[in-house]
């Protein structure tokens, strides 16, 4: 019997018509400006100081959000897309703070001219950034921008501050006691040349591939873009305190805050991941994987007081995860439990990975010995490290999402970890191969769960 297919929802809506219907909305501001300038009447003029203070302090200080949300992510992720991204942010917040410090009454009691100017520098600023942004940086050269991410980050702040002070300063070329009511000359070209590189921002984020649940973020993103693009066009255009001058104030707080909600809707934990380069959001390199958990804690829990498991743990893990961390430069995957994860050369920017992995494994035996000799009743730390090829990048969707490695390398990690003697550092042929002049004892037949045949193991017992 042949079934007839369900009608779809009343409220379902074509992904064409969604798109269209987005295009509409996106052009409306174009076409506002474009009648506001065919009919100059309509183009009334509003000057309220507070509400242009307020205005554009609001829109500079979500851009700073979104600033630091983003530099936040390229941090942690080491990803140079997610930074220059930041950086886009950044700079539009930088210059439009002190386009709001150009409202007269609020620093100066007259119009200044380098204030009055920011907008449109900082928009073209942001542009290169964003621009930059769009493109699919290889490996090594994201891998250069961000060792000078700091660099790059102070420049920019360095170049707004130098850019208030002469504003200030009345410094020329920003001594001009009389802003223009409208751009001309170089400044319109400065918009244009901005409007064109969002525009070719809007079209690269287009053809981004998508990670799992990120649609959302890299359609906000070009739309923002869009809005950036509309908003440089009317500030060569509008006619100061009139509707056309209002409107690109408006635009770019649409398009700060078009981000500011879509990030809001992504999964907490990784919300910035639809922007990440290819190679993070699913790349693969060879790193180092530790895991550590306790011998007997499953009866050592049924026999204690939750809080008092909770305590142990807690100690354990303040003394076991600084050095880790802070002195071999390892990541923690997760901790699930008593057991602990940890990653060396995620970002693919340790090229000793197996060495690092080793000495943890060992601090944290060292560390973890002092605090099991004043409690003799709990349990010890087991560890087991292994060195591979592994997958890097997200995993998950919409409705919980993280970043995280997998393969068999990390799982033979996890068997190793398993076999490994109370107290002790078990690691696999790959990690031992990479410790020259390491203290290693082979592990005869030692077979674990889901391989077939005997792996090759060695007990660390020094490097």
């Amino acid at each position: 019997m042949t079934e007839t297919p369900a009608d779809p929802p009343a409220h379902a809506v074509a992904p064409g018509s969604r798109l269209a219907t987005t295009a509409l909305l996106l052009t409306l501001p174009v076409a506002g400006l474009v009648v506001l300038l065919v009919v100059p009447d309509w183009d009334v003029m509003w000057q309220h100081h507070p509400a242009h203070f307020w205005l554009v302090l609001g829109a500079a200080a979500l851009s700073m959000a979104l600033a630091y949300a983003t530099g936040t992510a390229a941090r942690r992720r080491n990803d140079a897309r997610v930074f220059l991204v930041s950086l886009a942010f950044l700079a539009a917040a930088g210059f439009l703070g002190l386009h709001a410090l150009a409202t007269p009454g609020v620093l100066l009691d007259a119009p200044n001219a380098g204030f009055a100017l920011a907008t449109p520098v900082g928009l073209l600023v942001a542009s290169v950034f964003a621009a930059a942004s769009a493109t699919e940086l290889a490996r090594g050269r994201a891998q250069s921008v961000m060792r000078r991410s700091g660099l790059i980050r102070g420049g920019l702040i360095a170049v707004m501050v130098l850019w208030g002070a002469a504003s200030v300063g009345g410094l020329a070329p920003l001594d001009d006691p009389a802003p223009p009511e409208r751009a001309s000359g170089p400044l319109v070209w400065l918009a244009v040349v901005a409007m064109l590189l969002y525009l070719f921002a809007v079209v690269q984020y287009l053809r981004l591939p998508s990670h799992p649940g990120s649609v959302m973020l890299l359609m906000a993103m070009a739309a923002a873009f869009v809005l950036l693009a509309e908003a440089s066009l009317a500030v060569a255009l509008g006619r100061n305190w009139h509707a056309s001058w209002w409107e690109w104030h408006l635009l770019m707080l649409a398009a700060f805050a078009l981000v500011a909600f879509s990030a809001h809707r992504q999964w907490y934990e990784e919300r910035f991941a639809g922007l990440y380069l290819g190679d993070t959001a699913k790349g693969s390199r060879e790193l180092s994987v530790l895991f550590a958990d306790l011998q007997g804690f499953t009866s050592f829990s049924e026999r204690t007081r939750p809080q008092d498991v909770t305590e142990m743990l807690n100690e354990y893990f303040t003394i076991a995860i600084p050095p880790v961390v802070e002195q071999y430069g390892g990541t923690v995957d997760r901790l699930v439990g008593d057991a602990l994860m940890v990653t060396f050369n995620r970002d693919g920017d340790q090229p000793d990975h197996a060495r690092r992995a080793a000495a943890a494994a060992l601090a944290i035996q060292e560390a973890t010995a002092t605090v099991a000799a004043r409690n003799p009743g709990w349990p010890r730390f087991r560890v087991g490290v292994n060195t591979g090829e592994v997958a890097v990048g997200i995993l998950g969707t919409a409705g919980g999402r993280t970043f995280t490695v997998i393969g068999d390398t990390v799982n033979l990690a996890a068997r190793l970890e398993s076999a490994a003697p109370v107290g002790g550092v078990l690691i696999g042929a790959e990690t031992a191969r990479q410790l020259s002049g390491a203290r290693t004892e082979a592990v005869e037949g030692l077979e674990v769960k889901g391989k077939t045949g005997v792996v090759e193991a060695y007990r660390l017992l020094g490097l």
